[in-house]
C-alpha cells in the first residue's frame, strides 16, 4: 500500500537547547573527542528520518550552549535520538533546560497573503540557509481568542504588513496547543540580525501586541555544522 503524500501531512517540530556541564571542558581531550564523535553518530543515525539543524548560543546565552531545531513525521524519533544523545560520552554531561515541542499547520489568518520570506502552509517547514535563527515561544491572552475572526484577521493584516517590510527574515511559525506550555513557537531565519531588531521594535507598535501574554525567553542562534557547533562547547 503506497504511503500518503508527505506533503499533505504535518511535521512535529523541536527546539532542544543543550547546557554542557562545566566539567566536560577539565576531560582530558582524547575523551572530549569521542564524546563528540558518539553524539554526532547518535544524530546521524536518523538522517533521512529526522531534519537536524545544529546551531550554537556560546558566548550569547548564559543558560544554554546549543540548540537542535529537529523536524519529523515522527514523534517517537525525537525521544530515539534524544536517549542515544544522553547515552554519548558529551551526552552524559548535558542539561536541556528548555525544549520546545510544536507541529506545523496551516494558517488560518494569511492564505490570501503571498511573500517569499513570510507565513506559506505550514504544513512543511523548509530551512533556509540563514546565518542566525531566533527562537522564543509565544503565548496570546485569553482575551484574544474571544475576539471576532474579522477583528482577528485585522490585526493580523497589519502584523504580516510589518512583515513584508522586512524580506531579509524568514519567519517559521507551529503550534504547541496541547502539546506544549506555549502555543506558539516561532522561528526567524536572518542573515541580519539588525533587521530583525527592527521587526520586532516594528511589531510592538502593532494593534495585535496589546494581546501578547509572553514571548519570553528569546534566543539568538548561529548556525554551524553540528561538528563546528559541538567544537565551540571548547571540547
Amino acid at each position: 500500500m503506497a504511503s500518503p503524500d508527505q506533503s499533505a501531512k504535518r511535521q512535529y517540530v523541536n527546539f532542544a537547547f543543550y547546557k554542557v556541564d562545566p566539567a566536560w571542558r577539565r576531560l582530558p581531550e582524547d575523551e572530549r573527542s569521542r564524546g563528540k564523535q558518539e553524539f554526532i553518530r547518535a544524530v546521524e543515525e536518523y538522517t533521512g528520518k529526522v531534519m537536524v539543524l545544529a546551531y550554537t548560543t556560546v558566548g550569547i546565552r548564559g543558560d544554554c550552549d546549543f540548540m537542535l531545531w529537529r523536524i519529523s513525521y515522527e514523534l517517537e524519533l525525537f525521544q530515539e535520538m534524544s536517549t542515544k544523545i544522553l547515552a554519548s560520552g558529551l551526552g552524559k554531561y548535558l542539561a536541556t533546560p528548555y525544549s520546545y515541542l510544536s507541529m506545523t499547520k496551516r494558517s488560518i489568518y494569511v492564505d490570501h497573503h503571498t511573500h517569499e520570506n513570510q507565513e506559506s502552509k505550514r504544513l512543511t517547514i523548509i530551512p533556509g540557509k540563514s546565518k542566525y535563527i531566533f527562537v522564543y515561544p509565544f503565548v496570546k491572552t485569553r482575551e484574544w481568542f474571544l475576539l471576532t475572526k474579522a477583528a482577528r484577521q485585522g490585526m493580523m493584516d497589519e502584523h504580516i504588513e510589518v512583515g513584508h517590510r522586512f524580506p531579509s527574515v524568514k519567519l517559521n511559525t507551529t503550534y504547541s496547543f496541547g502539546l506544549d506550555d506555549q502555543e506558539w513557537v516561532v522561528a526567524f531565519e536572518s542573515d541580519k540580525p539588525e533587521d530583525f531588531l527592527d521587526l520586532v521594535m516594528a511589531l510592538r507598535e502593532t494593534e495585535g501586541s496589546r494581546y501578547t501574554l509572553r514571548d519570553t525567553p528569546i534566543f539568538t542562534c548561529i548556525r554551524k555544522s553540528l561538528k563546528e557547533t559541538l567544537d565551540t562547547l571548547g571540547g
